[in-house]
């Protein structure tokens, strides 16, 4: 099943039915007087946030939603069927936004999150509402009211504790790989990683975080270059981003600074909120440098990078395709997301996940075959 995180719909509570003006007419019961019962209420249109479904993929084939539109009212004073009501079902982290006037309606942050997006029409009134001692035998009735109808935009922002930055084939889908079960697929060429995959992080037996790894990013990216910055939105409910840098590429006239730094500078373009999240400085693919130079690569970089962006955060260093230096970085993270979480207490990834989430990876994803990994892609 394809990861689908955009789509558009159009929904349109039930209306209301008709009131109906009728009189009591029985044998021996002279004006019997109005009788005519009230229209029943349109059928409403609700969401609810559920955890067990990873993409919007439903809604990008089935577009129009229709409520059941309210029974007429009856005689001998017998009020209309209300209409049934309408209950979407999305995945968590859902947020939906009125295409015409860009309001957002409903963020779906919470599983089991329910909200009315369209309130079905109100019932029209029978003549039984209009009697009085000068009027008795009214003959006014009213039709029901219309039900409220809306184009929306649909967007998922998964939801995660940590979201992975780089360029193409800096290592973010070797990382997740190696800190928790998600198997995205690895290959050594760019944009191998065509749609976010999330993986559960187990720190020990009680604690886990859930990590977000989303395509890569080039320069000129904000601009469309690449496959641009769309799939950025699902790091903005992240609390950290790691920042992943090739520190020995591969490519002889490529420089990791400046790499480094167009990372930055399509971030700040994009999003400057997304671009003053915590970042931390990830250094990949130790174990292609020589140990006797390890640390003066490491100093050069940092030396350079640092007069260019006068960062002062922390700085990892990792081998991600050997595991080296990955269990510092998660313990790392889980104190630093517990920290945040007693300053700033929310939900957290992994209280939202499923009881499945620590297979690892989004089950819509498409599965990739294990034999097609290029084992020397770090």
């Amino acid at each position: 099943m394809k990861f689908i995180d955009e789509a558009k719909i159009y929904i349109k509570a039930g209306d209301g039915g008709n009131g109906i003006a009728t009189f009591r007419r029985e044998k021996y019961i002279p004006m019997g007087g109005p009788n005519g019962g009230d229209g029943g209420r349109g059928g409403s249109i609700y969401v609810i946030a559920d955890r067990n479904i990873n993409t919007l993929v439903d809604y990008r084939y089935t577009r129009k939603f229709l409520g059941q539109r309210g029974e007429n009212g009856g005689s001998a004073d017998c009020y209309g069927k209300g209409g049934d009501d309408i209950v979407l079902r999305m995945p968590v982290g859902t947020v939906i936004t009125d295409a015409i006037t860009e309001q957002v309606i409903a963020d779906l942050d919470q599983h089991d999150k329910k909200v009315l997006i369209a309130k079905g029409g109100k019932g029209g009134l029978g003549n039984t509402h209009f009697k009085s001692s000068t009027n008795r035998a009214p003959r006014q009735c009213t039709k029901g009211e219309p039900g409220e109808e809306f184009e929306l935009r649909l967007e998922l922002r998964v939801i995660a504790d940590v979201g992975l930055l780089g360029m193409p084939n800096a290592g973010k889908s070797t990382l997740i790989r190696a800190i928790s079960a998600a198997r995205p697929k690895v290959a050594d060429y760019p944009f191998t990683t065509l749609h976010p995959n999330l993986g559960v992080v187990r720190v020990d037996n009680e604690k886990s975080f859930v990590v977000a790894d989303v395509p890569g990013l080039i320069e000129g990216a904000a601009d469309g270059a690449g496959l641009g910055i769309r799939f950025l939105k699902h790091l903005q409910r992240t609390r950290i981003l790691l920042h992943l840098v090739d520190i020995a590429p591969l490519d002889p006239g490529a420089d990791p600074v400046y790499d480094a730094r167009a990372i930055v500078g399509e971030l700040e373009k994009h999003d400057p909120d997304l671009a003053a999240k915590p970042r931390w400085l990830v250094l990949n693919k130790l174990d292609l440098i020589d140990e006797s130079e390890r640390q003066e690569a490491i100093d050069n970089f940092l030396s350079a990078y640092r007069a260019e962006t006068s960062y002062e955060g922390p700085v990892f260093t990792i081998a991600a395709i050997k595991g080296e230096g990955t269990r510092p970085l998660i313990f790392a993270i889980q104190e630093q997301l517990e920290k945040m979480a007693a300053e700033n207490p929310r939900p957290t990834a992994s209280d939202l996940s499923s009881d499945e989430a620590d297979e690892g990876e989004n089950p819509d994803a498409p599965q990739e075959d294990e034999s097609e990994d290029n084992p020397e892609e770090h």
